[in-house]
């Protein structure tokens, strides 16, 4: 009996992380170091292989960024983009939301930090 609950459970976590390939989009609040905080969009292309992450992110879907050292680990979510510098996106995939933050620099090497909410695109 334990067996079966263990590999139902196994079955479903499976199920849950196979949800994270595909389109996403939401918003992305970026603050600045000055305070300064904008509202934009962020688009992401992802496909899960096993824990490795590969696919896209950008906040204008005409001009993709590459992810890179991407990994989903029980619905932690993480990778870097090099978008103009390197940006840390550190996420929960929720099986529905993926929901957390990312941290870089922006333009004169300021340190900026953003909120990110997306949904699935249907």
């Amino acid at each position: 009996m334990k067996t079966l609950i263990c590999l139902l459970l196994l079955t479903a976590l499976g199920l849950t992380a196979g949800d994270l390939s595909g389109k996403w989009h939401g918003k992305f609040d970026v603050t600045t170091s000055d305070g300064d905080t904008r509202s934009d969009e962020l688009y992401m292309d992802l496909k899960l292989d096993g824990t490795e992450v590969t696919g896209t992110v950008a906040v204008n879907p005409d001009h993709q960024f590459a992810i890179r050292n991407g990994k989903l680990d029980a619905g932690k979510l993480t990778f870097e983009a090099l978008m103009q510098d390197p940006v840390v996106f550190d996420l929960v995939f929720d099986g529905q939301t993926i929901r957390g933050s990312a941290t870089g620099t922006g333009g004169g090497g300021a340190r900026v930090s953003a909120k990110v909410d997306l949904k699935r695109v249907k």
